[in-house]
């Protein structure tokens, strides 16, 4: 019976995590890369839709990912001062141009 729960606990606050797309910016740090996130809101008055983007520092282990990729960050315990998130999986690889 406990060992269900323990099992249940720990799946329900994987499912907490928050998870967000974002493309990377930066990867001048040793294990860490800067992803850049836009988000769409509409304006309360006007009704316009304006673009928020937000810069996050996100956890790259072996250095992976590079800049121009499209990436999915995932929100886990503090790193560092800065750094918070942990990048879990590229999702598109950017173009060399």
């Amino acid at each position: 019976m406990s060992e269900e729960t323990t099992t249940t606990t720990t799946t329900k606050q994987a499912a907490n995590k928050r998870t967000l797309n974002g493309r990377v910016v930066s990867d001048k740090m040793q294990k860490t890369v800067t992803v850049l996130v836009e988000r769409r809101m509409k304006h309360p008055l006007y009704g316009k839709y304006v673009t928020l983007s937000k810069k996050y520092h996100a956890h790259d282990e072996n250095g992976d990912f590079h800049e121009g990729d499209l990436v999915e960050i995932e929100e886990c315990r503090p790193l560092s001062k800065t750094k918070a998130w942990r990048v879990t999986k590229l999702l598109e690889k950017s173009r060399i141009v």
